[in-house]
């Protein structure tokens, strides 16, 4: 049996292969640690944000609508003192909700609310840290469609103003006029004298 000796540069191909696998696979890695830590400290930044930060649902309301607010400050059976007094509403109570670890209560924007943005604050009963979220208040809600209101402006009929009663007496001395009118013209027209 004979043996025959393979080529040198398919041995040095196999080991270079070995070498960009291995360099592909420590790159790889380095990027997946990088990237991951890099969505760790986005996620965690995140959270420290919310954590400072009074969640408020809906954030635009119309007077007399319920608002929901909640916020992981206060801890995961913690409770807090709501207060919603710059908008006119009552202080209210914040408990453990959902999901869990979520500081959750509710109050009612008064009918008599004015347009405008208003701030509601919450504050720990553990340890006192006081968080803040906005919500405005408008005529309308978001999307609906406003509605005009009072008499429309044209220049036409203001003569006689608003008062039913008058309003009635020009519209009668419109209507004896149209009928006079039209039997002058029935007799004209059948040629009888006037």
């Amino acid at each position: 049996m004979r043996h025959t000796p393979r080529p040198v540069a398919s041995r040095l191909s196999a080991g270079a292969a070995l070498a960009v696998v291995t360099a592909g696979l420590t790159t790889g890695l380095t990027v997946g640690l990088t990237v991951g830590s890099a969505y760790g400290a986005e996620t965690a930044e995140r959270e420290d944000t919310r954590a400072g930060r009074l969640e408020v649902y809906p954030t635009n309301v119309v007077p007399g609508a319920e608002v929901t607010v909640g916020t992981v400050a206060c801890g995961a059976d913690g409770t807090a003192e709501g207060d919603a007094s710059s908008v006119g509403a009552e202080a209210f109570a914040l408990a453990p909700g959902t999901p869990p670890g979520n500081t959750t209560g509710r109050f009612r924007v008064p009918p008599s609310a004015q347009p405008g943005t208003y701030e509601i604050v919450a504050r720990c009963s553990r340890d006192g840290a006081e968080v803040a979220g906005d919500v405005v208040v408008r005529l309308t809600g978001a999307g609906e469609p406003t509605h005009p209101r009072g008499s429309v402006k044209t220049g036409v009929g203001g003569a006689l103003g608003p008062d039913p009663v008058k309003t009635a007496a020009g519209v009668a001395a419109l209507a004896v006029a149209a009928a006079g009118g039209t039997w002058l013209l029935h007799r004209r027209v059948r040629g009888e004298a006037i």
